[in-house]
């Protein structure tokens, strides 16, 4: 508590400030001043916290304020937004309660976002185009809608989401994480699922934000046939402004069944969504320059063991051929890993059945395999649909190593 130099805080209430802070503190020798900002009501919590000569100074703040944070590293901006917290029934600390737009020394940007219900068009406006780093948002209520207080729930963020983004608050960059969680909210690993459809994520208590290092996304879904990988896939895309759609299957004359497929999948894509027909899937993640929704590995890699002449009957020269596979399969993953934009992989899972009968088809299995555990270990989030549910792995690991 020595070395802070600034103290912003949203609003009064009880679980956002404590005033006796100020008395922990004064037992510190050598303080440098303390600049502690808050709404007025909530600044008068601090009266009795206060001693003489105290090196704290308050300033009173409302909507439409700028502060400069002067501190030794530079200054800081904050620009002051209304919040919707507030709700008629008389309390002064939420109908005073505001939001914050950082702006910090490096020029990175945060919206601090809580307590507020979904947000009023002119706060909206106020943050149009800032194209946020990060976005932290309170999401307390998770599926109960019928709370009647100005708090965001599980189908009121999304859609203040959708209007952040319009406004270019939000784009295809901004990390959004979601907090103020309350034990409103369904399990953990079903709040991640369902946030992520959003574009939106959760962190652990005292998780440090780096936004220098690089925000690119890269999930990989995996899956038996009909698991629901690829209807799941485009969920995820559904938040981005920009969508190229890479079909990797090739057109396949004559295959009705095949064309069949192809058609449902489209009728399920927005207008707006581009689509790239391809093979050279390393060039189009080298050239990306938004989201790439890739369906699917499995397709190909038959595509590159059809054009390595794999399954030539000449032991000698399918091993050759293996061989130049592995190396683009090295390849791929080396692109997805230094991806310049986001990615969204599907791919599937043959491994888990019966043993193929065919020397081919154990290839395949094998190879496949072997790519999609080699995606997973470059890829910043993998999940595994079963029966159309998504199970995000990183939940499953900690799991492994426990003794039930």
């Amino acid at each position: 508590m020595k070395n802070i130099q600034h103290v912003f805080f949203t609003h009064g209430h009880p679980d956002h400030l404590a005033p006796d802070f100020l008395l922990w503190r004064s037992w510190i020798q050598d303080l440098k001043t303390l600049h502690i900002w808050g709404p007025p009501m909530a600044i008068a919590r601090f009266e009795h916290w206060v001693i003489d000569d105290a090196p704290v100074v308050f300033h009173v703040i409302a909507p439409g304020d700028e502060c400069i944070a002067r501190t030794t590293a530079g200054n800081v901006i904050v620009q002051v937004l209304e919040a919707a917290h507030g709700h008629g029934n008389g309390d002064v600390f939420a109908d005073e309660a505001v939001l914050f737009d950082i702006t910090s020394v490096d020029g990175d940007r945060l919206l601090y976002a809580s307590d507020t219900g979904p947000l009023k068009n002119y706060t909206v406006s106020d943050v149009a185009d800032r194209n946020f780093n990060v976005v932290l948002i309170e999401e307390t209520f998770g599926n109960t809608t019928d709370h009647g207080t100005g708090h965001l729930d599980l189908v009121t963020l999304p859609k203040t989401l959708d209007l952040l983004r319009k406004a270019g608050a939000i784009t295809a960059e901004t990390d959004v994480i979601a907090f103020h969680l309350s034990h409103h909210n369904p399990p953990e690993q079903q709040l991640v699922q369902e946030l992520s459809l959003h574009g939106v994520r959760i962190v652990d208590d005292g998780a440090v934000i780096d936004t220098r290092s690089s925000r690119t996304q890269r999930t990989l879904i995996i899956g038996g046939a009909r698991s629901g990988k690829s209807t799941y896939a485009e969920q995820l895309a559904a938040h981005y402004d920009e969508v190229t759609y890479v079909a990797t299957g090739g057109t396949r004359e004559g295959d009705e069944e095949w064309q069949s497929r192809v058609a449902l999948h489209q009728s399920r894509r927005p207008n707006t969504w581009s689509t790239l027909e391809t093979t050279d899937l390393i060039s189009a993640i080298r050239q990306g320059s938004h989201l790439l929704l890739i369906d699917c590995i499995s397709m190909w890699l038959t595509y590159a063991l059809d054009e390595s002449d794999a399954w030539n009957q000449d032991p000698a020269v399918a091993a050759t051929a293996v061989a130049k596979v592995e190396v683009k399969i090295d390849e791929l993953v080396s692109a997805v890993r230094q991806s310049p934009t986001d990615l969204i992989l599907v791919s599937n899972e043959v491994g888990q059945g019966v043993v193929p009968a065919t020397a081919s088809g154990r290839l395949y299995r094998d190879l496949l395999g072997i790519t999609n555990a080699k995606l997973a270990q470059v890829c910043t989030e993998s999940t595994f649909m079963v029966a159309g549910q998504a199970l995000p792995l990183s939940f499953v690991s900690p799991l492994l190593g426990k003794e039930l």
